[in-house]
């Protein structure tokens, strides 16, 4: 009798402690991740893959799925490292990236427009989130509003007002449309300022302290985690940004890396696209990019998630 009832207690156990048939649906999950992972990675991997290749495999087998006569040499007329017969016989036009030029500008440039955007950001982002004046939830409709006009409709205006104050061909014309505030920084920082306990204000403005000291010195540290993610976003797409940076840069002097990427494009000989070269300047101007977000990419889940944006 003890015998039987021990048995039935420990099959229970077995039962729980075995591992359970996958259901369909979790395959089927598994499945469709996996294929969204690898329509993701594919891209990246194919610039690597042409990068590390010759033109001249390249050409003679274009399918292949691994790199074709693997080698360097087209990074090293992206760095300007390769001499100029070497760089023709190769595919290449001849010419080279001053990469480190460009590295400078653009992090010159994202530098300029992260540190603006975020500094005044932030002070209007808490303006409509604690401060009661007239017009306020007007205002705030106003910058929502905005997002929904596509950045192309301000780029000529932008580049009239530029031209008016000499800026055309410099770092600082380049950053400066973007540098102040954008309807996304203010109403992501926003978010996070309105479920800051006004208790906390409410005990320093009895202690005496001002509006600006409470700002600067409880909201700003407590805005850290958002403030941060919203350095990073900003970081990352001032970088990314072409097609204003192409109409107001026109020497190597205020040129950035994803200009220079065109240029080094337009630079192909006679003979056909520099594909190798092409690819390893791609992914030189990604690089940095792709290592800050991954990163940072938790970081930045966690604290959208935080603010309440979906």
């Amino acid at each position: 009798m003890s015998t039987a009832s021990a048995s039935t207690a420990i099959e229970p156990t077995a039962a729980v402690g075995g591992r359970r048939r996958p259901s369909v649906g979790r395959i089927l999950a598994w499945a469709v991740m996996i294929l969204i992972m690898i329509v993701t990675v594919l891209p990246f991997y194919w610039v690597l893959r042409t990068a590390l290749s010759s033109n001249t495999g390249l050409a003679g087998d274009p399918t292949s799925i691994l790199p074709v006569d693997v080698n360097l040499r087209g990074f090293e007329r992206v760095f300007g490292m390769q001499p100029t017969e070497e760089a023709v016989a190769d595919g290449g036009s001849g010419a080279s990236m001053n990469f480190w030029v460009y590295l400078r500008n653009s992090i010159i440039v994202a530098t300029l427009v992260t540190a603006g955007q975020v500094f005044f950001s932030s002070m209007a982002a808490y303006s409509f989130a604690r401060l009661r004046w007239r017009g306020r939830d007007f205002v705030f409709g106003v910058f929502l509003a905005a997002l929904m006009v596509p950045s192309i409709f301000t780029l000529l205006p932008n580049f009239v007002l530029i031209r008016q104050l000499h800026l055309i061909d410099s770092l600082l014309g380049m950053a400066l449309p973007t540098m102040f505030m954008t309807p996304f920084a203010v109403f992501f920082l926003r978010q996070f300022f309105m479920n800051i306990p006004r208790e906390l204000e409410e005990a320093a403005f009895l202690d005496g302290a001002s509006k600006a000291r409470v700002f600067f010195q409880l909201i700003l540290p407590m805005a850290r985690a958002p403030i941060t993610t919203l350095a990073i976003l900003t970081y990352i797409t001032a970088w990314n940004d072409y097609f204003w940076p192409l109409l107001v840069s026109y020497t190597d002097s205020s040129r950035v890396l994803t200009v220079a990427v065109a240029v080094f494009k337009s630079q192909a000989p006679s003979s056909g696209t520099d594909w190798s070269g092409l690819m390893a300047a791609t992914l030189v101007a990604a690089l940095p990019m792709l290592l800050l977000f991954t990163a940072t990419a938790k970081r930045i889940v966690n604290s959208i998630g935080f603010t309440g944006i979906k």
